[in-house]
C-alpha cells in the first residue's frame, strides 16, 4: 500500500495516495468528499467520489482513524500517486517507524503498483474486495520496501518483528477499479489468474473471468451519485486571433476529457476505413409493427433486431470482433474473442458513454432489447458502474435518433470496428423494375484495416443489410 506514515506522541498519521483507478490513467477529478475533517472512518469506508474513464467511482480508505487532512476540493483534478486523504490513527494501530514510502511523484508510484511488486503481507482489515490492496481479515502487519539508497541490511532493519500468526497471501491486484469490476461481475478475485507482471491481476483478466460466469442481473450502485461541476466560467477580454469577445472558458475535464483522449488515440493509432450501404428496411419495420400489435409490451425495438443481425454477422466474419495488442519483441498480434460484448453509444447529460452488453451473442432480440433499455437508463441517470462501461468488443452506434442519415464514426479504441445506423426514412426505391416508396436506412461500417481487408468488411456489411431487407430468412436460423 502506498502511504506516508508519520508519528507524533500517541498518534500516527497515514496519507493515502490516489491509486490508479483504471490501469493507465494519470489523474481523476474529485466529484465530492463523503467525509469531513474530524470524522471517524473505518477500513473500506468510502471517503470520496472521483470521476474518470467515463465512470464515477467511490474510493475507500485502506485504514481506520480520524480524518486529519483532505487534499483537494470538489472539482479539482488530482494526479495519481499524490495525496488524497490523511488519517490520524492511535499508536497501537501502527508502529511508528518513519516514512513507509517516500513519494517521489506519480510515475514512481505507478511503476511500483502496476509492476505488482512482490506479494505483500496483508494489513488488518475487512477483506472487502473494493479495496485494491488485499485486506483479508484475521491478520495484522504491513508491507515494507527498501528505500532508495538503502542497503540490504538497512532494509532488513525495517522489517516487522516476527508474528505468531502467519500472514495471508494477498490477492495480486492493486487497482480498486479492478476489484470493483470483479465484485460487479460476481467474480471471486482469488480464483482469477493474473496475466500481468509477477501474476498481477489486470482488468482484462477479470473481464475474461466474468464472461465465463453467468450474469446475475442488475448491478448495485451507490445512491446520490452526482456529476462533477462543469466548471464553466465567464471570461471577458478579446480573442487576439479572431477579434471577438470571449464569452466563456470551459475546462475539458471528466467525461469530456476522457472522450477527447479516446477519440484522439483512436484516430492516431488506428488506420481506419469506411464502407456504407443503403438498405430497404420496409420488411423489418413491418415485422416489428406486427409484433408490437400482437404484444405491445414485449416487442423488440428496431435497434435490437439490428443488434441481433450484427451478432450473427460477427459469427461469419469474426475478424471484426478483435483487437490489436502488442506482442513480445515489439510485434503485434490480433486477439480474437470467443463471444461478443456488444457496446452501444449512448448520449447523456455528462457526455458520450458506451455501455457494453456482456455475452450479447447468447441473447435473443428480446433479451438484447431489455439490456439496451436497462443500460441506457443507467447511463443517462449517471449510475452506470465500471463493469457496465468496460469490456466491449464491437460497438453499435444509432445516430439516426439525431435525425441524420449517415456518419463516419470513430472506432471505440481498442476495438476493431463500429457500425453506424442512420434514420429510417421514406425514399423512392426500385422494386421489381418499378419505383416504389420504401423505408430506407443507411448502414455505415468503420473498421481497422490492420485486422481485415475490404472484402471482409464489405461482406459483413452486406450480410447485415440483407438481414435488414429480409429479416425472416436470418431470424429463422438464430
Amino acid at each position: 500500500m502506498v502511504t506516508a506514515v508519520t508519528s507524533q506522541g500517541n498518534t500516527a498519521q497515514k496519507t493515502f495516495m490516489l491509486p490508479d483507478l483504471g490501469e493507465g490513467l494519470t489523474e481523476a477529478e474529485l466529484v465530492r468528499w463523503l467525509v469531513a475533517v474530524g470524522d471517524s472512518v473505518a477500513v473500506d469506508q468510502p471517503i470520496a467520489e472521483v470521476e474518470t474513464a467515463k465512470a464515477i467511482v467511490e474510493v475507500p480508505t485502506p485504514f481506520a482513524g480520524t480524518v486529519a487532512v483532505l487534499h483537494g476540493e470538489a472539482g479539482a483534478t488530482i494526479d495519481v500517486g499524490t495525496p488524497l486523504i490523511t488519517v490520524s490513527t492511535a499508536s497501537a494501530e501502527v508502529t511508528p517507524r518513519g516514512p513507509e514510502v517516500t513519494p517521489t511523484g506519480a510515475e514512481d508510484y505507478r511503476t511500483e503498483e502496476r509492476a505488482g511488486a512482490k506479494a505483500p503481507a496483508s494489513e488488518a482489515g475487512s477483506g472487502n474486495v473494493l479495496i485494491g490492496y488485499g485486506t483479508p481479515g484475521g491478520t495484522a502487519g504491513g508491507r515494507t520496501r527498501r528505500r532508495k539508497g538503502a542497503t540490504p541490511s538497512s532494509a532488513a532493519a525495517m522489517t516487522e518483528p516476527e508474528r505468531t500468526t502467519a500472514p495471508t497471501q494477498a490477492a495480486r491486484v492493486v487497482s480498486p477499479l479492478v476489484r470493483k469490476l470483479a465484485r460487479d461481475l460476481g467474480v471471486q478475485i482469488g480464483s482469477v489468474v493474473g496475466s500481468g507482471p509477477d501474476g498481477l491481476i489486470m482488468r482484462r483478466d477479470v473481464e475474461s473471468a466474468g464472461v465465463t460466469s453467468a450474469p446475475d442481473g442488475g448491478t448495485s450502485v451507490p445512491d446520490g451519485v452526482t456529476s462533477a461541476p462543469q466548471g464553466v466560467t465567464s471570461a471577458g477580454g478579446v480573442d487576439a486571433r479572431t477579434g471577438l469577445g470571449i464569452a466563456a472558458r470551459t475546462p475539458v475535464t471528466g467525461v469530456r476529457k476522457a472522450v477527447a483522449q479516446a477519440m484522439v488515440r483512436s484516430r492516431t493509432e488506428i488506420p481506419e476505413a469506411t464502407v456504407w450501404v443503403d438498405a430497404d428496411a420496409t420488411a423489418l419495420v413491418d415485422l416489428r409493427q406486427d409484433l408490437k400489435h400482437r404484444d405491445p409490451e414485449n416487442s423488440p425495438s428496431l435497434l435490437a433486431f439490428i443488434a441481433r443481425f450484427v451478432l450473427a454477422g460477427l459469427v461469419k466474419y469474426p475478424e471484426l470482433n478483435t483487437r490489436i495488442e502488442g506482442s513480445p519483441g515489439d510485434g503485434q498480434e490480433i486477439v480474437q474473442f470467443d463471444g461478443v460484448n456488444l457496446g452501444f453509444a449512448a448520449q447523456t447529460d455528462r457526455g458520450l458513454v458506451v455501455p457494453a452488453i456482456r455475452g450479447a451473442h447468447m441473447m435473443s432480440a428480446r433479451e438484447l432489447d431489455s439490456e439496451l433499455r436497462r443500460l441506457t437508463a443507467l447511463a443517462r441517470d449517471g449510475k452506470a458502474s465500471p463493469a457496465d462501461l468496460l469490456g466491449g468488443t464491437f460497438t453499435l452506434n444509432n445516430y439516426g435518433v439525431f435525425g441524420v442519415d449517415g456518419s463516419a464514426a470513430i472506432i471505440n479504441h481498442p476495438e476493431a470496428a463500429i457500425l453506424g445506423v442512420g434514420r429510417i426514412i421514406e425514399r423512392p426505391w426500385a422494386v421489381d423494375g418499378e419505383l416504389a416508396v420504401r423505408k430506407v436506412v443507411q448502414l455505415t461500417l468503420t473498421f481497422d484495416h490492420r485486422v481485415c481487408d475490404g472484402g471482409t468488411a464489405g461482406g459483413f456489411l452486406r450480410f447485415v443489410a440483407d438481414a435488414v431487407e429480409r429479416p425472416g430468412s436470418v431470424l429463422a436460423d438464430l
